[in-house]
């Protein structure tokens, strides 16, 4: 975790430093001493300057070198404690020092006497005419140059404010590149890069926690849920948010456990219904589908196309299949599933102290009906016809018509079984007598029982243990029975 009390601080001097300034101070005297070599190497001959170096003049030369060279660099360290007014000062106050003696003495030179004025003069071409204009183009040459050498000072002195801005820009927007901002420059601008880094820190810790908290919270919302409304963080979703769309969903029943339960301690009830709830919710997320609400044995689930939801479908059944053969010390689990697509209001209810994520939709009323049904033709997987509508053209599964489901208003739901979830030899038997098993559907659905017995009476011939021809069989019979 970034501690604050990492950022860089302001520290006493560097031994480095110290070692800079002893060496300076050390140069200083014998520096001083050896200047005078210096200046006598620079001899004056009235028309110019003749430069005569003896081995001490190379010497203080080298001096001076060195000592320059140290001055500079502590010279540097000392600017970067500095805040930037102050840089700016120390940096510019030298050079306007040496412009203003040099005007000075550009102004003075052509009156001066003496055999070193008269040397500067042949050397920079001034003559003591009144009509020479020579001492005037040196000292705009000198203004030229100390004007750029003053903007090459200002602009290196503020340099570090581009960063600034654009760090200053970032944070606004709450982008966090780098884990540390780097600005250089002087002290303050060192103070600037702390707060910067703080803020930084406060901003990827305020991130870091929603993240946990989205991350806890897609627990107990679906991130699909998040998809579906368009928003991307719980802290988004707000009280009656809501959109319509078109979706799956698929209701599985794990129906004989309420019975299996009466015979078992709160707790192993509690844990027999969870092992297999603990296999079914990871199926769901596996084929794109997010569980709305458990209901006590039972899940209520949608998903985005109707192939995923039969997909899983099957995935579930076989997984309790193979769960029940694991688990001989305790009853088997009987799951149904019923699947149906229609249009499905995703929204939030509640008020401002809870609110709860959930669908609401004639298509969840829908889905427990049919789950009815399942239970009374003995069916494992149904799937309403408008489900099978919208199943792509390339999609290939095997069901057959098992009956309609009639609503309040009259209207009729066609429901289908799917096959594929038979053992292969089974299925393959019920595929052959899929056309033979819909005409005794259509003649018991039309009170032909006496054409709907004998064919399923056909059926069973061949497929034995086909429950729900047994059950229409049984029907028609009963039918029968009472109208004679």
């Amino acid at each position: 975790m970034y501690n604050i009390l990492n950022f860089p601080q302001t520290k006493h001097m560097r031994t480095s430093t110290k070692i800079l300034l002893i060496l300076t101070i050390l140069l200083f005297i014998p520096n001083t001493y050896l200047t005078k070599f210096l200046l006598q190497a620079i001899v004056p001959t009235g028309n110019g300057f003749q430069i005569v170096f003896t081995p001490l003049a190379w010497t203080s030369l080298a001096f001076q070198i060195v000592w320059n060279i140290l001055f500079s660099i502590l010279f540097y360290r000392f600017l970067k404690t500095q805040r930037l007014s102050n840089v700016i000062f120390f940096s510019a106050f030298p050079m306007t020092l040496v412009y203003g003696v040099f005007m000075v003495y550009i102004t003075a030179v052509k009156n001066m006497e003496g055999e070193v004025a008269a040397s500067v003069r042949a050397t920079l071409n001034i003559t003591k005419e009144q009509t020479s204009y020579n001492n005037y183009l040196w000292a705009g040459l000198a203004t030229l140059i100390y004007l750029v050498l003053l903007f090459i000072v200002i602009l290196f002195a503020c340099r570090p404010l581009s960063k600034v801005e654009r760090i200053a820009h970032n944070l606004g927007d709450g982008r966090m590149k780098y884990d540390d901002y780097k600005i250089g420059g002087g002290k303050q601008f060192k103070e600037i890069e702390n707060s910067f880094n703080k803020i930084n820190y406060n901003y990827k810790e305020k991130e870091n926690k929603l993240k946990q908290t989205n991350l806890e919270a897609q627990k107990f919302i679906p991130k699909q849920f998040f998809k579906f409304l368009g928003k991307n963080s719980i802290e988004e979703l707000e009280l009656g948010n809501q959109v319509k769309k078109n979706a799956t969903t698929l209701f599985c029943d794990l129906k004989s456990a309420t019975n299996i339960s009466r015979s078992l301690s709160l707790e192993e009830n509690f844990n027999y219904i969870n092992s297999y709830l603990k296999i079914v919710a990871p199926l769901i997320r596996r084929y794109d589908g997010f569980i709305d609400k458990y209901l006590g044995d039972g899940v209520l689930s949608v998903f985005s196309k109707p192939q995923d939801a039969i997909e899983c479908a099957h995935a579930i059944l076989r997984a309790i299949d193979v769960k029940n053969k694991s688990q001989k010390e305790l009853p088997a689990i009987d799951a149904r599933i019923s699947i149906n697509t229609g249009d499905i209001i995703f929204g939030i209810v509640g008020d401002e102290e809870r609110k709860s994520p959930t669908i609401i939709s004639d298509v969840v009323n829908l889905a427990s009906k049919m789950e009815e049904i399942n239970l009374y033709i003995g069916t494992k997987l149904l799937i309403s016809k408008t489900s099978l509508n919208e199943l792509p053209q390339n999609y290939e599964f095997d069901y057959r018509y098992t009956g309609a489901l009639s609503m309040d208003d009259g209207s009729q739901i066609p429901l289908f079984e799917s096959l594929n979830y038979y053992p292969k030899n089974k299925k393959e038997k019920l595929k052959k007598l899929k056309n033979k098993f819909e005409s005794g559907v259509r003649a018991y659905n039309e009170k032909n029982y006496k054409e709907a017995k004998e064919i399923f009476e056909y059926v069973l011939h061949y497929v034995s243990d086909d429950k729900p021809s047994y059950v229409y069989f049984n029907k028609a019979e009963e039918k029968l029975k009472e109208a004679a």
